[in-house]
């Protein structure tokens, strides 16, 4: 009876989408997410142009023309340091939302844009190859922080109902910086040698709207009440997110959260990763983050020039197929948005991976036969298609999404900050070591993000539950007999009460303690 009397009060909490819900959603994503995806692939169009900067300014500073070894190792510290940045960025991020606020980390760290950005706009006039370096690194860490900033806010401030579609928009702005990036790197905009710098350093301006107008939207409610204990501004903050709906049955789940955690604070990594309670809820961040970064989408997006040129691609087409895929990108990233709350996380994350996997397989059949069967070549575009887009419908986005609903409020920050170092070291694994492990083993190299792509989609359909329309004391429930801490014991006096299992709340029967007086 009790347990039907929580579900109910859960489902209260269901809430519509409303004008300032879609505002923040935009607004976060459109000057931090976006400008992840800008970075990724901003490097890819002016490669040439960058290397040859090196190489003139290296030449007048020791006399001496570098060889294209020392080349190819400086523009792949370009564009991996990126993800040292990122890395970085996400060691940080537990700290900084305990003590700012979500929406208050993302305010803060966009100054980091402006600092990179105009190192990097600025290089070329100082004659400094280290300038662009050090960009590429302060932006990563701005990266770092919002990209696992952004979902946790969107997922804290939406209601159940919504929480993947919010979820999913900050994935669709990622696919839209790619796609930005791919424009304006066409020969007849900023792709032309002189126009680089300018082309690295255009993300301050998207940061300068945010800045503008992000500050006057409210601080995440779960964040003001379970944290900070001020139930008034959670009240204000859903007022506003809100509009109408049962604000009070929000509150009260909030609060029937905060009861379980009440003997704990926000919890350490190295409490986290000890925490036997949510043993299966840290493996799953773990595996389905390394597997986002090296199911082989980061070498795609790095390196397309350089994948289509060796696919047989004419040169002067490559900037619009290039072009096209991200267009693709967009298509599918909102195709996954909008289907998410009908099909739920698990088909488009299995399904993704599912058909990653396939597409990187198709690559190296396709690669190895194009000498023989000139169609090949097409098959191979239509598999690096196939990738991006089996890529943004469900596993660019849904692992983040994930990481905020499998934890509590204390194990939240601590659980980005693990998922966001590991998804930021595999993705400078693969920037840094891909062009040299495509040299080694030729399409060969494509199998083997075949078979991460396969190993990650075993394990969702085996391991990761269904998190649609749940609440996150429902989920962590579902957990629960997997990490072996639901113990019920049925006695004539019980009650359904929230059990404190090392701080970590779940549902179960407790003896009633009767107070006898003496």
């Amino acid at each position: 009876m009790a347990e039907e009397l929580l579900m109910e009060n859960a489902a209260k909490t269901s809430g519509h989408l409303t004008s300032s819900l879609l505002a923040v959603a935009f607004l976060a994503s459109f000057g931090s997410s976006m400008l992840y995806g800008y970075n990724l692939a901003v490097v890819n169009s002016p490669a040439e142009y960058i290397k040859a900067f090196y190489n003139e300014t290296l030449l007048e500073r020791h006399d001496q023309t570098p060889d294209e070894h020392l080349l190819t190792v400086l523009y792949s510290l370009t564009v991996s340091i990126f993800a040292i940045g990122g890395m970085t960025g996400a060691l940080l991020v537990g700290r900084l939302v305990t003590k700012y606020g979500r929406k208050g980390t993302l305010v803060r760290s966009s100054m980091l844009v402006f600092i990179g950005g105009s190192l990097m706009g600025f290089s070329r006039w100082c004659r400094n190859p280290a300038m662009v370096i050090a960009g590429r690194f302060i932006t990563g860490v701005h990266s770092g922080i919002s990209l696992s900033v952004v979902p946790m806010y969107l997922g804290e401030i939406a209601p159940k109902n919504l929480r993947g579609f919010l979820g999913l928009v900050p994935s669709i702005h990622i696919c839209l910086g790619v796609f930005i990036a791919q424009v304006l790197g066409l020969s007849e905009l900023l792709g032309k040698e002189e126009y680089w710098p300018l082309l690295l350093s255009l993300i301050i301006f998207p940061t300068m709207v945010q800045l503008m107008l992000l500050p006057w939207f409210p601080e995440s409610p779960r964040y003001l009440l379970i944290e900070k204990g001020n139930v008034h501004a959670t009240i204000a903050a859903l007022k506003c997110f809100r509009k109408k709906g049962n604000i009070q049955a929000e509150v009260e789940e909030m609060q029937e959260e905060q009861r379980s955690l009440s003997s704990i604070q926000t919890l350490s990594v190295r409490r986290l990763l000890k925490d036997r309670c949510v043993r299966w809820q840290v493996i799953t961040i773990i595996v389905v983050n390394i597997g986002m970064q090296l199911s082989g989408i980061d070498a795609i997006w790095f390196y397309t020039n350089e994948i289509f040129k060796n696919a047989g691609i004419p040169e002067p087409h490559i900037q619009y197929t290039t072009v096209g895929t991200g267009a693709i990108e967009v298509i599918a990233g909102m195709l996954g948005c909008f289907t998410i709350e009908r099909v739920g996380r698990r088909p488009l994350i299995i399904g993704g991976f599912l058909f990653m996997g396939l597409c990187c397989a198709g690559i190296t059949v396709s690669v190895l036969h194009q000498d023989q069967f000139s169609f090949m070549r097409y098959i191979s575009v239509g598999c690096v298609v196939g990738i991006i887009a089996g890529f943004c419908i469900g596993p660019a986005g849904v692992p983040f999404l994930i990481t905020a609903e499998l934890f509590k409020q204390s194990h939240r920050p601590s659980a980005y900050t693990v998922a966001g170092c590991l998804n930021w070291l595999s993705n400078f694994t693969i920037g840094f070591v891909f062009p040299f492990l495509e040299e080694a083993t030729g399409p060969y190299c494509y199998l083997i993000f075949c078979a991460i792509c396969l190993g990650v989609a075993i394990y969702a359909i085996f391991i990761i539950p269904e998190t649609k329309n749940k609440t996150f004391l429902e989920i962590s429930q579902m957990f629960a007999t997997r990490n072996n801490i639901l113990n019920e014991e049925l006695t004539p006096n019980t009650q359904l009460k929230m059990a404190q299992m090392n701080g970590y709340g779940s549902l179960g029967l407790h003896d009633e303690k009767i107070e006898r007086g003496t």
